[in-house]
């Protein structure tokens, strides 16, 4: 990113920099003084529209190097005072050499700066050259250190962000893994587990074929073989789960139209484990079946009723198998209830 715009950074800076050298140039010698800043702007744009790569980036390179060595040939002819150090000349050849450490690595620069530092000292001085040099060289170092360090903050930054963009991949299929497990619960839960109850309860006389068969509907629910993407009739699908259910049940019907097999099967196995629960926990014998427009479905009793939050953990009947299967089918699972006022469940789908 640093290496992007350091041409940039170096055009805008030498184009500034001879501006103010030539308003500091004597004036017989401002011709040569107009000619360096007009070489100074077309670099500066040529660095510009070269690119980044390949053969461009050659050109900027060469272009900088001979626009430095252009202002540091002419610095006699440019300087303020005969003999004085021209400080137009010096911080283009500092500002070129640090730019340059941005760009292109030690076996590239060293010639580089070695050839712009003879073009700098050959009129100069021995006790200009001296400082020069290092002036040179220490801002040079500093500039690739600084540079170094720069690429290994950005770099660990980038090894930091890519593992966290992996760990949080892991957590999001880790949390899917969690969800299908819940739902093969909540399944195993409402298909085998209620299919075993019943041959317990009818012990010896339950149907050897009406058991194979509940067992050939419960494996293709567990495999997934269950058509989910066709569209069903409610109404008949929870008529099947009242002819089989463990309490009288008073079913009250609206109309309610086709619904995809994914949300028709969570609801009607949603209202099956609330008969089971009927049966199992409220103490009655019969339940209130409501389906109105939209969709809802409500099982109510007036059997003894519980408090939901202090419902065991590893209780899976709410919460799996009717408030997170219905959460996965798209709709909604709402449990009212209270000790000695029986048990509300409403079904929605979709959740509005």
């Amino acid at each position: 990113m640093v290496g992007r715009f350091a041409g940039v950074a170096r055009g805008a800076g030498l184009v500034v920099i001879s501006v103010f050298g030539v308003l500091a140039t004597p004036s017989d010698a401002l011709p040569l003084g107009f000619g360096l800043l007009a070489l100074a702007v077309v670099a500066a744009l040529a660095e510009v529209h070269t690119g980044r790569t390949g053969r461009g980036r050659r050109v900027a390179f060469a272009l900088a190097l001979a626009r430095a060595a252009a202002i540091c040939a002419a610095q006699l002819e440019t300087a303020p005072e005969p003999g004085e150090l021209n400080q137009w000349a010096l911080n283009v050849l500092t500002i070129t050499v640090i730019t340059l450490q941005w760009e292109w690595p030690p076996r590239v620069t060293v010639p580089a700066v070695a050839c712009l530092l003879v073009v700098q000292l050959a009129p100069l001085a021995p006790e200009d050259s001296v400082s020069t040099v290092l002036r040179v060289l220490i801002e040079g170092v500093l500039a690739r250190l600084a540079f170094q360090l720069l690429v290994r903050s950005t770099r660990r930054i980038d090894r930091l962000r890519a593992r966290r963009a992996r760990l949080e991949r892991e957590e999001s299929l880790a949390q899917q893994r969690r969800r299908q497990e819940r739902e093969y619960l909540a399944v195993l839960h409402d298909t085998a587990s209620a299919t075993f109850l019943m041959v317990a309860q009818r012990g010896a006389s339950a149907d050897p074929a009406e058991v194979a068969e509940y067992a050939r509907r419960d494996l293709s629910i567990l495999t997934g073989a269950t058509g989910r993407d066709s569209m069903v009739e409610l109404e008949a699908s929870l008529r099947g789960v009242l002819a089989q259910s463990p309490v009288r049940v008073d079913a009250r019907w609206s109309p309610v139209p086709l619904l995809p097999a994914s949300a028709a099967l969570a609801l009607v196995r949603a209202v099956r484990e609330a008969l089971l629960n009927v049966e199992r926990h409220a103490g009655v014998t019969e339940a209130v079946l409501t389906v109105e427009a939209g969709v809802r479905v409500t099982v109510r009793d007036e059997g003894r009723g519980f408090d939901p939050a202090a419902v065991p953990a590893h209780r899976r009947g709410i919460r799996g198998s009717l408030v997170e299967r219905m959460a996965a089918a798209g709709g909604r699972a709402t449990v009212t209830s209270a000790p000695g006022e029986g048990t509300t469940v409403e079904l929605s789908w979709p959740d509005d």
